[in-house]
């Protein structure tokens, strides 16, 4: 089973960037990386006109378009958690999730100075913070600038 680790925090805390620096960090280590992002909002990616999108128009409840270096997969879920959407990156050694925070899994909590650690008192499995250091907690701490250091926490504690 992939391995899978959330990054939660509040909005504009850095998640997004944290993510873009821990998966060459961690694709340099030899890991093999898939993302989720979870997003409030309907999302599309297709194009009127395009012939998958005419799949899709005509009443195709999923549509995959594969190119010879690329699939898109376009498929009707109501509220899809990330155990609904793992299994389509099981070739992954780890899936980073952005969001998701009440979700089953191992969360590393991004924090700032504004909102503190606070956050992590109502959720659940959190492994780690990163932000500003923060004072009194019985968690591993990380600066989000040290990016190896947390690849290597990451792969001690979830990838051996």
């Amino acid at each position: 089973m992939t391995q899978a680790i959330c990054i939660v925090g509040y909005s504009g805390s850095g998640k997004t960037t944290l993510i873009e620096k821990l998966v060459p960090a961690l694709k340099e280590k030899g890991y093999r990386i898939g993302t989720i992002k979870h997003s409030r909002h309907d999302v599309a990616n297709d194009k009127p006109g395009k012939d998958s999108y005419r799949h899709k128009a005509a009443g195709a409840l999923a549509v995959i378009l594969a190119g010879p270096r690329r699939i898109n997969l376009v498929k009707e879920m109501d509220d899809p958690s990330p155990s609904d959407l793992l299994p389509y990156l099981d070739d992954m050694d780890l899936v980073l999730i952005e969001g998701f925070k009440h979700a089953p899994y191992p969360k590393i909590l991004v924090v700032s100075r504004a909102a503190g650690p606070m956050e992590a008192i109502r959720l659940t499995q959190v492994a780690a913070l990163v932000g500003p250091p923060v004072e009194g907690a019985d968690l591993p701490c990380f600066d989000r600038d040290d990016i190896r250091r947390l690849a290597e926490f990451i792969e001690e504690r979830f990838l051996n």
